[in-house]
């Protein structure tokens, strides 16, 4: 038996439980992981409130990182052996494997060795935010040296990740934040400069910073009203990829900049590349490079112990973090992860 996160309706964070079922079997394809630290998203929020893009089955599970040891494998599966530390590629669906509990299963292609210098804390918090970042900088956008990145909602994991994909390919990164609390930690991970949306004019600024050309590559996971901005700090063929929806209010466009600036406006879901063999394949060298080289380094705001799951929650959906949230594995022993 093991413990494993569950809620058996939506709402907040006081719905999820730890419950004990049986562990699972891994069948032909899967790996059975024994966890040490998991990775919590914003989708996992939006999963348990029912605001994501799939319903949940109660009762349902959650989760699409986690970080352990290989338990077992089922027939077919090759590249892996009992012992083996490994972390997870989200590249699934939530309702299919659940990966948030002490022992659980993923299908082999998305189970990956992670370098040997990574802590399982670590190792939790590379995927879903590299691999996004990647996705939408580099397979979409094509950034390359000299483009000047404008990032939204900069401190998030994700926002970070940017930050360091960016100057990997040779760009300057602007992180925006709301205000000007979270400057200095952003100037500290790397940000060329940080531009405050609700203390400052983010195109006189973001112009100001590129000398009037604007910014080539935008990466926004808010959308809403501040979309107008992005818009008119946009470079002429500026390429805009909208990866989430933290403001759902309707979003205004001037289809005039649009058209007279050759901007691209492109949405953009990580599962684009996870669930394409090739891009996959592409993306997990690409981040297994930048680890290795220290071009790329997850940054952990905080951790929780799994019994404290729900305050993990609550903590994401407070927004101060810079970084990621990590939930941490007891072993069987009781020691930490």
């Amino acid at each position: 038996m093991s413990r494993t996160v569950r809620f058996h309706e939506t709402g907040g964070p006081e719905v999820l439980r730890l419950e004990e079922i049986p562990d699972p079997v891994p069948a032909p394809g899967e790996v059975l992981i024994r966890t040490r630290a998991l990775g919590l998203n914003r989708a996992e929020s939006m999963f348990r409130l029912g605001e994501y893009g799939i319903d949940p089955v109660f009762p349902s599970g959650l989760g699409y990182e986690a970080a352990g040891v290989v338990e077992a494998v089922g027939a077919g599966v090759t590249g892996f052996q009992v012992g083996d530390a490994v972390s997870v590629v989200p590249s699934f669906a939530m309702t299919d494997y659940p990966v948030h509990g002490e022992a659980v299963l993923a299908p082999a292609h998305a189970v990956v060795a992670h370098p040997e210098h990574l802590s399982f804390e670590e190792a939790a918090s590379v995927w879903m935010q590299f691999v996004t970042a990647y996705g939408g900088l580099v397979d979409l956008a094509g950034v390359r040296a000299g483009d000047t990145v404008l990032i939204p909602a900069a401190s998030s994991s994700v926002g970070l990740a940017a930050i360091q994909v960016a100057h990997k390919a040779g760009a300057r990164a602007i992180a925006l934040t709301r205000t000007n609390r979270k400057r200095q930690q952003l100037l500290d991970a790397g940000a060329d400069a940080v531009v405050a949306t609700a203390e400052e004019d983010v195109v006189a600024r973001v112009h100001e910073l590129t000398g009037g050309a604007g910014a080539r590559v935008i990466f926004d996971p808010v959308g809403g009203p501040a979309l107008a901005d992005l818009v008119a700090a946009a470079a002429h063929e500026a390429v805009i990829v909208v990866y989430g929806l933290l403001d759902r209010t309707p979003a205004p466009l001037d289809v005039g900049a649009v058209l007279f600036k050759h901007l691209t406006i492109r949405g953009f879901e990580l599962f684009e590349i996870t669930t394409d063999d090739q891009r996959r394949a592409a993306a997990v060298e690409f981040v297994r490079d930048g680890l290795a080289k220290g071009e790329l380094t997850p940054v952990i705001d905080r951790t929780f112990p799994l019994e404290e799951i729900a305050d993990a929650h609550r903590y994401l959906e407070a927004g101060g973090q810079v970084g990621k949230i990590v939930v941490t594995v007891a072993r069987e022993d009781g020691t930490g992860s």
